[in-house]
This record gives structure tokens, sequence and C-alpha cells, in this order.
């Protein structure tokens, strides 16, 4: 049955609407947003003194709730898909790390074997973070597992996870890089740039071979000074590029966000979280792939290896709040750059990322503070904080 939202403020794709109502069709589709002074008959939910905005898309998570994706099992994963309702993410991409051939073929067969089955936030497909990395800057990837792209290798993850592999992260000084992009985006798969001692040369050479995302910007690469920009200088100065950025105030200083967001401007920054197995849960250890993953005041690090930041335990609705909070950026732009763009970046836009009618009716309810209230699937209330402030 058809019925419609009414709310203070409406962050549709174009434009920020204040008050109004918001057409819900029965197939589960936005319908039409009507202003303030034109009431539509039916079924009204009043949600005043409340924002709605379109579901948040993860594009770069790894686990939450104590489940990953490297690791868990079917019922794990949808563990996660539901999860994520409670942090407003009504899409997401299931992201890997670096992983022996067979074991990344494994995780790719069972994503194909479960294809559409999730029930909660809807999963747009694979991202591979990794192996295709160099050494220096590995992070909490592991060494051992890295090596050069193979166009070979492309097209077999590709076959195991019945073309859900959509977007890889790679270095691209790895030798064969600039070939294996070319290769990799005719295929449709996204290529970001990461976990990279590259110069700037080899990070051009790569965008402009289809290159079109950064690998959580700033993190896994040089420091840039001004003789010497590599990746970080690319991430910057490639003009139509998209940066991914983890804001949680630990991965990235608040003044460093500012100059990327401000550089790129909004409409190219994505939002992801980078969130392992430990989002969602209390501080104590954990694992990352194979490696010791302690989690101590909103910071998840590897025991070894110096201390490294380890994926995050942040959720995009904080990321969104901070933004606010930390006045880096408007709530309609801190929306736009957890949603929009995120879904732009892997050519979803037709799935998910806005409001706009016969999309899917995937959206949230926020308080005006920007905290969440309540996430919408399909238009269906899916999860509503008992916490929530009126």
């Amino acid at each position: 049955m058809t019925y419609f939202i009414h709310a203070d403020k409406f962050f549709l794709e174009n434009v920020t609407e204040t008050g109004g109502y918001l057409e819900i069709d029965d197939n589960g589709n936005f319908g039409f947003y009507y202003s303030e002074n034109k009431k539509p008959d039916g079924k009204i939910i009043d949600y005043v003194g409340k924002y709605v905005a379109p579901g948040l898309v993860d594009t770069h998570i790894h686990g939450l709730l104590n489940e990953d994706v490297m690791k868990s099992n079917w019922d794990g994963i949808n563990k996660i898909s539901e999860g994520l309702l409670q942090a407003g993410v009504t899409s997401w991409v299931p992201t890997t790390i670096t992983d022996s051939s067979d074991r990344l073929i494994n995780i790719c067969e069972k994503f194909a074997k479960h294809k559409g089955e999730e029930t909660g936030a809807k999963i747009l497909g694979l991202h591979f973070e990794g192996p295709y990395f160099t050494e220096k800057h590995a992070g909490a990837e592991n060494t051992k597992y890295m090596c050069d792209p193979s166009i070979d290798e492309l097209y077999k993850f590709k076959a195991a996870s019945d073309n859900m592999l959509i977007k890889m992260s790679i270095a691209p000084e790895r030798k064969g890089a600039k070939e294996f992009v070319r290769e990799a985006v005719k295929s449709g798969v996204i290529i970001s740039l990461g976990h990279s001692a590259s110069n700037f040369a080899d990070a051009i050479a790569c965008v402009e071979a289809g290159a079109s995302m950064f690998c959580h910007t700033y993190n896994g690469m040089e420091p840039m000074s001004q003789h010497s920009p590599n990746l970080l200088g690319a991430a910057f100065s490639a003009r139509l590029v998209t940066d991914e950025l983890i804001c949680d105030g630990h991965h990235v200083l608040q003044p460093t966000i500012r100059a990327l967001i401000q550089a790129k401007g909004v409409e190219h920054i994505c939002l992801i979280t980078d969130c392992m197995q430990a989002g969602m849960m209390p501080d104590g250890d954990y694992v990352l792939g194979e490696l010791p993953v302690y989690v101590e005041k909103g910071m998840a690090r590897l025991k070894t290896k110096g201390n490294s930041l380890a994926g995050s335990v942040l959720l995009l609705k904080q990321a969104v709040e901070n933004l606010v909070n930390w006045n880096i950026a408007t709530p309609e732009d801190a929306i736009m750059m957890a949603s929009y763009v995120p879904a732009m970046s892997i050519g979803k836009l037709a799935q998910c990322g806005s409001i706009k009618p016969d999309k899917p009716a995937d959206f949230i309810v926020l308080n005006k503070d920007m905290t969440l209230c309540e996430t919408y699937l399909n238009g269906v209330l899916r999860y509503k904080n008992k916490e929530q402030v009126n």
C-alpha cells in the first residue's frame, strides 16, 4: 500500500527540501516528493522534528559484530548485513584482505552461492583489498601473500564470484599494474589505488589507464612533500577520481580531513569505515586475517608490526555525525559523501545512494543532531533506535 513520509527535511538527490511529503509506493520504491503545501491523500507517517536521508552505502568494510568477511559462514555474513541497518547502512560491499589465491577464490564462491540471500543491508558486490600491494605499506595486510597483479587470476576471481567482484585495490608500482588496470576496468571492475609506496608517475599512469579511486586516502601511503607528490599527491591532484576517507578521528586528523575535502570537493569524497569484526563489540582481543588485533578507546591496532592501526570500529553513521560535529561538512554534504558518492563510485546509483522516483525506498530517519533514529529497507521499517533523541 502506498504511503507518505512527512518530515522536517528531506535530503533528495539534487536538492534538500524543508518540510513536505515523500511517497513510498506499494512496490517498495520511492515515488514523488510533495511540498508542505501540497499534502497528499493517503496514509501519512509523521516524522515531525526529523530528517529523511538516503540509506548509507559502505563500499569498504571487513566485518562487524564479531563476524568477518574472510572467515564467517553465510549466517555470519547475513549477521553483518542485518547489523549494518543499525549503522544506517542499507547497501554494502563486503571487503576481503590480502590472502592466498585459493582462499580468495573460496570467498568468491561463498558469496556467489548465496547471491541475493541477505536479509539486511544489500550486498552490491565484492571488494578485494589486495593481494596486489607493496610490503612497505602493508599495514594490517599479510605481506607473505603480496604479489604482482595477474590478469589470468582476475578472471578466475570473477568467474568464481559469478561476477560479484566489482572493485579491487592495488598498488600502482607493482609490475604490470597499468596493464592490469586497463583489463580490469574493461571487464567492469573498479580499481582503487593504495597500500603503496608509489611515485606520482606510476600512480597517474594507472589513473589514466582507468583507476578511478584511492584506497583510504592518507592511510597506507607515503607522506607528500612539495618535491615528492607520490601516490597521495595523485589522490589530491587527479581531477576526476574519488578518494576514500575514514573519518573516525584516528586514521586521519580533522585538519587533514578538511584539507582533502576542500581540495577534491564533496562530490569526490567517498566515506568508508574499513570496519573490522570488532565493530559494535566491546574492547578486547580480535583477529584480522591471520594477525592479532586489540581494540581500545575506539581504535583497532595490531599487536605486532609496530602497533599499526588495523582497520577500524567506525560505523558509517558516526562518520556522518563526526563531519557535521567537526564543522567540516554540512549535513547535506556529509550525507552525500556517505550515500551518493559511494554508490556512484562503483556504478550502482540505479540501485542505491539517493532518493529518487522508482529507486528502492532504502532510507534513514535522523534526529536533528544527525543521530540515527530509524532505518527503512524497500519501504519497510527494519530498525528503530530505542534510545533516539526526540
